[in-house]
């Protein structure tokens, strides 16, 4: 039980990649046409590179342990 740190690790990385992969792919879907559209795929953008940035940090850390 002394590595317990890597399952969390490998969970935090699962997660994190999903959710940035899942914006990104969202922000690239056409959106309906209203006032925010511009604003709504800057939002999906923006959440999906820093999804995508966390994994590869939780990923650096899991190869460093």
């Amino acid at each position: 039980m002394s590595n317990w740190y890597e399952p969390i690790l490998f969970g935090l990385a699962l997660i994190t990649f999903v959710l940035g992969l899942t914006s990104v792919i969202m922000g690239a879907l056409p959106q309906p046409a209203d006032k925010d559209t511009m604003q709504t795929k800057i939002e999906y953008g923006f959440f999906g590179v820093s999804g995508l940035v966390l994994f590869a940090v939780f990923l650096y850390a899991l190869l460093t342990a």
